[in-house]
């Protein structure tokens, strides 16, 4: 579409392990006004995904790629095959590098987790301005020996009992768009990437308190009030049944001391409750700076909620300072993923299906709709790119890259007819996924292939792999032509 106007700022805002059902406009009863009120003001998407994994997603958010594509077919580790670099490539260009050869300012907050050492830090990658994680996610209180942070080039190590990863990453964002958001002659584009609410549970005591008894009624209860609510606002259908409660997670009439499980969501939710808070602050300096109305602001988390059990703490410190380090675990997990099945790692739904929120006043036509467009991260970049007026390079530094496989929102965020993809796909440790129209193809490593009518049952509950077998192997065909043109190598033998 052509650009007409001023172009519009651009803020991508990035969680990290939050399920589909964890804020309040999509089920959950965790205060969230802020994102809520994005929703209202803009749009929320009903059917968006991310990949299931920290690093994969990051990838494919930066650079419009399947992560293989980029380089980063699973973590940050070097298996020294194309796919599977543990950085980005020099055959991918970033989002920051093409919006900075297009005149934008190019700035950073938060979480990097996409190379660890130069030259593939942010600033190698396109960002004026970067302040915060190079590695994965830390203690909340103080930076983990084994993570760095950087200002720019430079390791930085934060001091002060003060400090919070969270209202750290807020205030550098408020600090740039305090900075930069009143030039009119210099659009930006800030990437805020928040570490919340990955583990561990780490929250202020006084946001933790919000929470305290709200899940002493349990995982069960949970998962069907969330339903209830996402139903009630549309952006499930009731036709689709609830998945199972997991088998591992025990009914919560059966678990022992209830009193330390709902601490352990409690500060789940006061990490979700803080990250929204700080959502309000990047906003309100957006409206102090007289530059929201022409900013397109996008939210989503980089997978499903985590079930992964952690543990390594001081014993016998509860959840929330300092001294613990435990994750909230499985069951917990599979509420957060309300309806669906499973968790990161994994591509069924729970993996996957990431809220998504989009605000940009001067942009958004018929604001506080629920779209049903099926949408992917790799389709980030090419809204910025569009909405920016900008063209996706052919080249960076002199090296060929190749072309966006991601797809404008554009025409559905102005209300307009959007074709969208064909197919899209996914491949993480084996789990593989294949989703055309309304049949997705998807397998749980080492298992077999399943087919879902994802317009009948997304919730991923009646397989119909027998019964239209055509069709599944014609999606498995697919699935295979793509796994070969984007570098992806079998799991486990990628490792060697």
């Amino acid at each position: 579409m052509a650009q007409t106007g001023p172009r519009p700022n651009i803020v991508v805002i990035f969680v990290d392990d939050m399920g589909y059902s964890d804020i309040g406009c999509y089920g959950s009863r965790i205060q969230t006004p802020n994102l809520d009120g994005m929703a209202a003001r803009g749009i929320r998407f009903s059917q968006f995904y991310n990949t299931p994994r920290c690093c994969p997603s990051r990838a494919a958010l930066l650079t419009g790629l399947y992560p293989h594509q980029a380089g980063i077919g699973h973590m940050v580790g070097d298996y020294g095959k194309p796919g599977y670099r543990g950085f980005l490539n020099d055959r991918c260009a970033t989002i920051a590098e093409a919006l900075r050869l297009g005149g934008y300012r190019t700035l950073m907050s938060g979480k990097w987790h996409v190379g660890e050492q130069r030259p593939h830090w942010p600033v190698d990658r396109g960002f004026d301005q970067h302040v915060g994680l190079i590695s994965g996610a830390s203690n909340y209180w103080k930076l983990d020996t084994q993570r760095q942070m950087a200002v720019n080039g430079d390791p930085f190590v934060p001091e002060g009992d003060g400090f919070y990863m969270t209202d750290f990453i807020t205030d550098r964002a408020v600090d740039f768009i305090g900075r930069y958001g009143g030039d009119a002659d210099t659009p930006f584009f800030l990437y805020t990437a928040y570490t919340a609410p990955h583990w561990p549970l780490h929250a202020w005591p006084e946001d933790i308190e919000r929470y305290r008894g709200t899940y002493a009624c349990g995982w069960d209860a949970v998962r069907d009030e969330r339903l209830a609510r996402q139903i009630e606002t549309g952006i499930i259908q009731d036709k689709w049944p609830m998945t199972p409660r997991d088998p591992k997670a025990p009914p919560w009439a059966e678990v022992g001391d209830k009193e330390a499980l709902d601490l352990k969501m409690a500060v789940y939710a006061a990490q979700v409750d803080r990250m929204d808070q700080g959502v309000g602050r990047i906003l309100a300096a957006l409206r102090e700076a007289g530059c929201e109305d022409n900013t397109l602001v996008m939210f989503l988390s980089d997978n499903g909620g985590c079930a992964e059990e952690i543990d390594r703490g001081e014993p016998g410190v509860p959840p929330g300072p300092k001294e613990s380090f435990v994750s909230y675990g499985l069951p917990w997990a599979n509420a957060s993923n309300t309806p669906f099945r499973l968790y990161k790692h994994w591509v069924h739904e729970g993996g996957i299906a990431t809220p998504f929120i989009a605000q940009w006043p001067a942009g958004i036509q018929a604001p506080g709709r629920t779209t049903h467009q099926v949408g992917h991260i790799i389709d980030v970049m090419a809204t910025a790119l569009d909405v920016a007026g900008v063209e996706h390079p052919a080249e960076v530094d002199g090296s060929p890259v190749q072309p966006l496989e991601g797809v404008s929102l554009r025409g559905i965020l102005e209300d307009e007819p959007w074709e969208g993809h064909d197919v899209l796909y996914w491949e993480h440790e084996g789990n593989k996924a294949v989703r055309q129209g309304r049949w997705k193809l998807v397998c749980k490593h080492p298992g077999a292939w399943e087919l879902y009518d994802m317009a009948a049952d997304r919730t991923e509950l009646n397989d119909l792999s027998d019964r239209h077998a055509d069709k599944a192997a014609e999606l498995a065909a697919l699935y295979d032509v793509w796994a070969r043109r984007c570098n992806v190598e079998p799991w486990p033998d990628v490792r060697g």
